[in-house]
């Protein structure tokens, strides 16, 4: 390819986490690797945490994948983990579905990435049977986050609901205070740690700390996000300080 990649991403309005996230994670990439990078969003309206909320936003997305493709990106991410699993079991699959055929009919073909459906996708990658979490929602949708990956073969043993419904509220969390948090769950026999289960909830900045404090993976949405994408792009999925996931021993699968 001639020229950098183009990343794309569908973003609740009231996210200002991916679009600082996901760069940061592939500039990362950029001080190993030769390949470049420019980065794209369009957002759907939402601001409060709701399951209604939710619901009007993701009808909102195929607008969304249809203007990114008109600037012709080369991947699409879908940026709001609770919005797909609020929507049934595996709606991941039909979502990515969906909007990559937007993108098919609009003439510029691109994959699409849900961070729901690449959370699941890491978790399977890292070969995790039972996981801890923290999730910033509210407690009944931090249910249904559990329940989804329950439902994709992954046990969930601890987790903890922090209940703030604001989403502006959720990316000013201090990602530092989310080691203790994660700490005061029981991961004895948990095989990966996911210490943001939601991408707007920031936390880059702790997975390596946490994964020394732990002595486990430790993972979040971002950042599995941010694997999936390199791999829809056919590149090797490696950045530097983005913990175990993208550490380089799991770049091609």
């Amino acid at each position: 390819m001639s020229g950098p990649f183009r990343i794309g991403q569908i973003v609740p309005s009231s996210n200002v986490t991916m679009e600082t996230e996901i760069p940061a994670i592939f500039r990362a990439r950029e001080t190993i690797a030769p390949e470049r990078f420019t980065f794209h969003s369009s957002r759907m309206r939402m601001k409060q945490v709701s399951k209604e909320e939710l619901a009007a936003m993701d009808a909102d997305a195929e607008r969304c994948a249809a203007e990114l493709s008109d600037a012709h990106v080369d991947v699409l991410g879908y940026a709001c983990l609770v919005a797909i699993m609020s929507l049934g079991h595996g709606y991941h699959h039909a979502s990515e579905k969906k909007l990559s055929a937007v993108t098919v009919d609009n003439g510029a073909p691109a994959p699409v990435v849900t961070s729901a459906g690449a959370l699941v996708n890491a978790l399977n990658v890292l070969g995790a049977r039972k996981i801890t979490l923290v999730c910033p929602y509210l407690r009944p949708l931090t249910d249904t986050v559990v329940d989804y990956i329950r439902h994709e073969g992954v046990e969930v043993s601890d987790y903890t609901a922090l209940e703030i419904p604001d989403n502006l509220q959720v990316a000013a969390h201090d990602p530092r205070k989310l080691i203790p948090i994660a700490g005061a769950l029981d991961n004895s026999d948990a095989d990966v740690i996911v210490l943001s289960a939601c991408v707007q909830m920031p936390s880059l900045e702790s997975i390596e700390i946490a994964e020394q404090t732990f002595g486990k993976p430790v993972l979040s949405a971002s950042i599995a996000t941010a694997h999936q994408m390199m791999r829809a792009l056919g590149l090797p999925a490696v950045a530097p300080g983005a913990g175990s996931l993208l550490s380089g021993r799991y770049a091609d699968a």
